[in-house]
């Protein structure tokens, strides 16, 4: 009898929690748009993008903005350069950047005025790459692996991988050298399942596609902001001035490729 009063009462309360369902209206702040910079410094030159963040209820805009003046000083050398627009709306140089220097980023918008600053570490030497398949409960998986060196033992080191798919975008890693054994760093991904009928697009590899790695040395702040970003937040503010969003980075980019072989890749 207690069993049964029981069951009925769970009947009662899902039936009620049913007939209480109601569409909420989600009401977004209405937040004026947010000047986003994006400044990276190699030692093939440097680029700058200006964009403004979207409204929620608005189409994604990345148009980039051309109407501010963008310097780039070294501050070590003590020179300074003003950057002009590329046809892609970008301001560049192809002045490269050198390792140990002090570079100080300025943007001047209207009446805002943006400055970060960021030292520039030495070249990461990527020594291998390679894939492996590995049994996973599903499927196997083309497991990718960089090895590099990492350029500073005596210091906590940090470091950003990019893979790239024929050229586009594809994963990346953050990494620190608290994983380094003997001065060497192994970073693995993810990536394709052998049996493409079940792999998703954003993920699968097909014989002949060409993954590019890059390796970047970064600081801890740019490690924060990207940590922050790759969990949907906008991260620490890395700009002094008026507010914005964005990075300023300069730093040496190591690359190297790899042709995906299906048939060709050993069984870990």
């Amino acid at each position: 009898m207690k069993q049964f009063i029981w069951n009925t009462c769970i009947v009662i309360i899902v039936l009620a929690l049913q007939g209480c369902k109601k569409e909420i209206d989600i009401d977004y702040k209405d937040i004026a748009p947010i000047t986003v910079i994006e400044g990276r410094l190699t030692q093939q030159g440097a680029n700058v993008r200006i964009t403004m963040t979207t409204p929620m209820d608005e189409p994604i805009n990345l148009t980039p903005l051309t109407d501010a003046t963008v310097i780039l000083t070294d501050i070590t050398a003590g020179s300074s350069q003003t950057l002009t627009i590329n046809e892609q709306g970008d301001y560049v140089s192809l002045t490269a950047g050198i390792t140990d220097h002090l570079y100080e980023l300025n943007v001047k918008r209207g009446t805002d005025i943006y400055t970060a600053r960021c030292e520039m570490p030495a070249l990461v030497e990527i020594s291998d790459i390679a894939f492996n398949w590995i049994k996973m409960p599903y499927d196997h998986v083309a497991v990718l692996q960089v090895t590099f060196s990492d350029f500073s033992p005596t210091i906590t080191s940090y470091y950003w991988v990019r893979l790239y798919r024929n050229g586009e975008a594809y994963m990346w890693n953050l990494v620190t050298d608290l994983y380094a054994t003997d001065g060497i760093i192994n970073d693995v991904f993810m990536t394709s399942r052998r049996d493409l009928d079940e792999e998703d697009e954003a993920t699968a590899l097909y014989d002949g596609d060409v993954v590019s790695a890059t390796v970047t040395p970064i600081s801890r702040e740019m490690y924060d902001y990207l940590e922050a970003v790759s969990s949907d937040s906008n991260g620490p503010s890395l700009f002094s001035g008026s507010f914005c969003l964005g990075y300023f980075l300069a730093a040496p980019v190591s690359e190297t490729s790899i042709v995906f072989r299906p048939d060709s890749i050993p069984d870990y």
